[in-house]
Order: structure tokens, then sequence, then C-alpha cells
């Protein structure tokens, strides 16, 4: 079956994205700064292996809001995988591309998985991880961690449940720029 894995690149103290993040600042003030580790991309080492993971998952699970402020990836967010955007309500516009709207979490952890396959699906979006965390959806967190405080912005784990949600450290990579964690979320 396949692994549900949030990648999220996030400042040390929590924000996916700065202050006044809309479709005009999609990372808000000082937002683009949790993503100069992406300059290493293409080169050997951690961020270059990481990178060239995320780009070998076989599908996408995206919350809405997340969707939108990246102009909809063009209707491809990479090599024409599958799209799932997690929404409350599907615009009357048809999808571009592999997008597809889907409204309840379950259901579009199952569309998911059964379009990667034997292979991985990435999640993107503060409100899609929670949501696939507080359905028990979410397999994985990896968690790209810049050594920024931003200070203000959207927070990744703002809306989750009182209840703790273990994690178990599967993978520690670092650079200068950015210290890549994976965790596997605990089952009870």
């Amino acid at each position: 079956m396949a692994i549900i894995r949030l990648y999220m690149t996030m400042s040390l103290d929590g924000y996916v994205a700065g202050p006044h993040d809309s479709v005009d600042a999609p990372l808000g003030i000082g937002g683009f700064r949790l993503f100069n580790w992406l300059d290493r991309r293409n080169e050997p080492g951690p961020s270059g292996q990481v990178f060239t993971e995320a780009m070998s998952t076989r599908a996408v699970i995206s919350g809405r809001r997340t969707y939108e402020l990246a102009g909809r990836w063009q209707g491809d967010h990479h090599d024409g995988v599958p799209v799932f955007v997690l929404t409350h309500d599907v615009p009357d516009e048809p999808p571009p591309g592999s997008v597809r709207y889907v409204t309840e979490v379950r259901e579009c952890a199952a569309r998911a998985r059964a379009a990667a396959g034997d292979g991985e699906v990435m999640v993107h979006g503060a409100g899609a991880a929670q949501a696939l965390l507080r359905a028990g959806q979410l397999d994985e967190l990896e968690l790209h961690v810049v050594p920024v405080l931003l200070g203000q912005g959207r927070r990744l784990f703002d809306n989750l449940p009182a209840e703790h949600i273990e994690l178990d450290l599967g993978r520690r990579l670092t650079t200068p720029e950015v210290t890549h964690l994976r965790y596997r979320v605990r089952r009870p």
C-alpha cells in the first residue's frame, strides 16, 4: 500500500508561510526564505536526495488553499501524476490536467493511495496535513526545517486536536541551510 507522506518546509518556529500570504504573495512576507535550500536540489547531497525522492512520488494530495496559492501548478505538479485537492466545496469549473477535487478526507487518501500503487503519495498544505492526521491517514512527515524564526504567518500544526500524536524519527539529514527530518506516525 502506498505511503502518504507530508513534505513541508517550515521555519524553526513552525511557520510554513510568512504573514499576509495571498495569491499575489503565496508565501507571505519573508516566506520565500524558507525555500533557499532548493537552490541545491540538483546537486549531490541531502537536499538533492530529498528533492529527488519528492519528485518520484506517484500522486499528490494538496489542500485547496495551497493549490490555489501555488497557481494550481498549471494543472501538473510533476510528471503528470494525479493531484487530489482536498476541499470543502467543489468549484463549478472543471479542474485542469490530472487534478481531481475531493471533499472527504478518507476518500481522498484512498484515491491517492490507489493512484500511487506501490509508490508514495506527497502531501502539501497545512490544512490537508492536519485533516489527514486527524483521520489517521498520514503515515509520515518529511519536514524541512530552516534555521530562521519568521515570528508570524501560517503555522503548520495550529489546528490539531488536544490529544498527542506520537512520532518516531526515521531519518535526519543536515545541511547549513536546512535539516530534513522524516518521522513515522505511530499507530495505536
